[in-house]
């Protein structure tokens, strides 16, 4: 198979594209191991990551290379798939081309006859992008070591500081954003100082770690079910956590952050309030939801446009007039529901989700839901 293979339109097996390689790239890829159809998975990485996992990296519990493993060995059975490392520049919609920018060869185009979109989200500063170097996102495995650094070198900083007072204010963290990864981490922070590291260092106690996490809404998990977001707060009440909402974050800096015109002192700021969609909506001409969210059909293609399924986070679907949450039961199932039959779908087909919730609950959505990702936000 040649990048630049033209598919049915020259008499060989239909081409799909698959953009992505995520949870819903993967597993549609997977999916269409048994359909007669040539595949080809792009992505600026040649590796997956396990994103629900990316706190516990963040936090020592795993490594990095726990929580990734190399796409092409991920489907090196499929012998009628293959993988592109390159970057997406743009979709040719008349063309059935999909533009892209590989290091070796450079402007690529690459022709499909299905186009399944599955690139997922990006960190957003809600354009304050000057927050970001002081206050580090949680979106990749780069993003969850360079905030493990963070956190342990907090520690570090505070067993060698000759003046005990200043220990409370090393040992600050501030995570601005209570959704999903807000909570994990927050979570995940507090026992780590209680637990994993509580008897490492001889002149600082970790027990003492204070964490704050915040949230310009009137509650945490505000996509979640509100008896659900009251158990998540009580359980990191229990753990020392001190839950700010309607908490709007005006400022950050290498001292802290500002909130409702008072500074919080702290060198250790965690950005985890808020993503945006990737460059999808905009390469499709696509109408899109506030974060760039591209809205579908229930049987996930672009209204219009039967031949481009887009999946996942770059996704957006409301049921009962409400946007359904990006969450699954099992987190590795992601894009078991993808559309892989042949010729990519099953005519009328809704598709049902259940998810699990950060309190270890479960809830069902059925009709029309797509396979969201997982419960980073």
């Amino acid at each position: 198979m040649q990048l630049e293979d033209g598919g049915s339109s020259k008499g060989v097996r239909p081409r799909v594209v698959i953009v992505g390689g995520g949870f819903g790239g993967i597993s549609t890829a997977r999916g269409l191991r048994s359909t007669p159809v040539d595949v080809l998975l792009i992505d600026r990485q040649n590796h997956h990551v396990f994103q629900p996992l990316l706190y516990q990296v963040a936090t020592a519990s795993l490594a990095s290379a726990d929580i990734a493993a190399p796409i092409r060995r991920i489907l090196h059975k499929q012998t009628h798939t293959m993988v592109a490392m390159a970057e997406v520049t743009g979709i040719d919609l008349g063309g059935r081309r999909v533009l892209t920018w590989c290091s070796t060869r450079g402007e690529l185009a690459v022709p499909y006859d299905y186009l399944v979109i599955a690139t997922g989200v990006e960190q957003s500063y809600f354009g304050h992008d000057e927050f970001a170097a002081f206050a580090p996102g949680l979106k990749s495995a780069v993003d969850a070591e360079a905030v493990r650094s963070k956190i342990l070198s907090a520690y570090e900083r505070a067993e060698v500081e000759a003046d005990p007072a200043q220990h409370r204010d090393l040992l600050t963290f501030v995570l601005v954003g209570a959704g999903p990864t807000g909570v994990e981490l927050a979570g995940a922070i507090a026992e780590m100082a209680k637990v994993t590291v509580k008897s490492d260092f001889r002149r600082v106690d970790p027990r003492m770690t204070r964490i704050l996490l915040l949230d310009a809404g009137p509650r945490i998990l505000a996509s979640f079910d509100e008896s659900l977001a009251q158990k998540a707060h009580a359980r990191l009440t229990r753990m020392g956590v001190e839950i700010q909402t309607k908490a709007m974050v005006e400022h950050i800096d290498e001292k802290g952050v500002v909130v409702g015109g008072q500074r919080i002192i702290s060198q250790n700021v965690l950005w985890t309030a808020g993503v945006k969609a990737s460059p999808a909506g905009s390469w499709l001409r696509a109408d899109t939801d506030r974060s760039g969210r591209v809205h579908i059909g229930s049987d996930l293609t672009l209204p219009g446009r039967p031949e481009i399924f887009v999946i996942g986070d770059t996704a957006t679907l409301e049921e009962n007039g409400k946007p359904l949450p990006g969450l699954l039961r099992s987190r590795s199932s992601k894009g078991s529901m993808s559309p892989v039959p042949s010729p990519l779908r099953w005519p009328g087909r809704r598709y049902r989700r259940h998810s699990t919730t950060p309190t270890g609950e479960t809830s069902r959505s059925s009709g029309g839901t797509l396979p969201c990702s997982n419960l980073t936000a």
